[in-house]
């Protein structure tokens, strides 16, 4: 049951209330949501789930308390604002983090992001997709796994500056793998769409898309690893934005020493812009961030030059500048994330990125990725799901999934092309991203996987 907003309000004006402390800030959320997964080409499960808590962060004497509780009556309240103050009373003194932000500027419309269908949709809504998708895969005499959500979520945000904001944002996600069981999951194949509004998904185009790509995958065979040219298909690009979210756009990064980012030097090719905009209705928007400021759009790199950072509002104090909406959840040792990523298109089709190109890979995704030098953003991993050769400008054979060693910022500065259409895609841990499919001049495969077990790893 979702909760309205006058009870929101009272609850963080009752949490409030209990606090003695110099500075307050009190954080409810609140979510609804419901999943269906389905495996060996049936559905298998049902669940929904109701969630609600209240964090409490409390600033005394520059020393910080955050607690949280899902017992949301008076005493509940009452406990978890003494519980924050107990641990700020135990703590050393931390000035550089010890900012609660002021009221910048007023957030957008609190329904932007919110599709009542979506928080409404039920289990026979996500089943006749599942089936759609199973259909697809068993008409290829694939073996098909996957999950289709909804939910809907609530954030309200109050701090003693005077800061009030809600947001109410909806989401929907349907992704499917499918194996091939006469070739012991070699063959494989991927995909996935994602909305605020989960009338706009194709259950249908989502199974015939996967199910192309594991039949094109059947008899894959090893390729020599080395440095090919490359064409990434969204889901891979929406990965590595994910990770250099996490590794390079954050200000606490940047300020470490730790980023990629060199404010004002050029780190990828000219063709490449990406920006983070919480308010963009094409994306999954989000108006305001966990500390109750309103989202600013923030262009990361405008023609391959890094331009900005994103902002909470202590790195933003720190920097002497104004937070940009991308504050965590407290306690937060990550900083600021932009969580609402897009990529510029260029003007091609997905057929004309394999024009002109001699020899190279299209891959479909990459998964088990993980950082190796955030500094100069170099990411390990392995392609997944649909991986090929390419010779004269024509995908000729699928090849075994290679493991990539790679820096992105040197990848993304030999960027040959990308599609005019995007794509839509939630992120595998966090925020959403709203990508092209790229070609890239270089890109560095150091070795070939092993021939994966069916059902081994990536399944959802």
């Amino acid at each position: 049951m979702v909760a309205t907003r006058d009870e929101v309000d009272e609850l963080l004006d009752a949490a409030m209330a209990h606090s003695t402390a110099e500075q307050t800030e009190v954080l409810y959320f609140g979510e609804d949501s419901a999943l269906t997964r389905f495996a060996n080409s049936q559905i298998h499960q049902n669940v929904r789930q109701h969630d609600r808590s209240v964090q409490v962060r409390v600033v005394d004497r520059q020393r910080i308390g955050v607690a949280s509780t899902n017992r949301l009556d008076e005493a509940g309240l009452r406990d978890v604002v003494q519980s924050a103050v107990s641990i700020a009373e135990r703590s050393a003194p931390n000035p550089q983090a010890a900012v609660l932000p002021t009221m910048a500027s007023p957030p957008a419309a609190e329904g932007s992001g919110y599709v009542a269908a979506t928080a409404e949709a039920d289990p026979e809504q996500r089943a006749a997709g599942a089936r759609a998708v199973i259909a697809a895969g068993v008409a290829q005499r694939l073996i098909v796994s996957g999950s289709f959500s909804n939910g809907s979520s609530t954030l309200a945000v109050s701090n003693s500056h005077g800061v009030r904001a809600r947001q109410r944002t909806t989401r929907a996600s349907l992704l499917t793998v499918m194996l091939d069981s006469y070739e012991s999951g070699a063959a494989s194949g991927y995909a996935q769409a994602g909305s605020t509004d989960i009338g706009s998904i194709d259950a249908e185009a989502v199974g015939v898309e996967a199910a192309d790509k594991a039949v094109r995958s059947r008899g894959a065979t090893e390729l020599e690893p080395g440095e090919y040219e490359v064409v990434l298909e969204e889901y891979a690009v929406a990965t590595i934005l994910e990770y250099l979210a996490y590794i390079g756009f954050s200000a606490l990064a940047y300020e470490e020493g730790r980023s990629f980012m060199e404010l004002g030097e050029r780190v990828m090719g000219e063709n490449v812009t990406i920006w983070d905009d919480g308010s963009d209705a094409t994306g999954l928007p989000s108006p305001i961030d966990f500390e109750g400021v309103a989202k600013q759009r923030v262009d990361l790199i405008h023609d391959g030059i890094a331009t900005a950072v994103v902002h909470d509002a202590a790195t933003a104090a720190r920097a002497g500048t104004n937070s940009t909406g991308h504050a965590l959840p407290a306690p937060n040792t990550w900083g600021p994330m932009p969580l609402n990523l897009f990529m510029r298109p260029g003007d091609s089709t997905r057929e004309q990125l394999l024009s002109g190109m001699q020899r190279g890979i299209w891959v479909t995704r990459f998964h088990y990725v993980n950082p190796v030098h955030p500094k100069k953003a170099i990411l390990t991993g392995m392609t997944k799901d649909g991986t090929f050769l390419v010779e004269h400008g024509q995908i000729v054979r699928p090849v075994i999934n290679f493991r990539f060693t790679q820096s992105m910022p040197e990848a993304f500065s030999s960027v040959l092309a990308l599609t005019a259409d995007t794509k839509l895609l939630p992120g595998e841990y966090i925020g959403g991203y709203r990508v092209p499919a790229v070609r890239l001049g270089r890109f560095n495969f150091t070795g070939a996987s092993m021939r994966e077990r069916a059902g081994e790893d990536g399944g959802p």
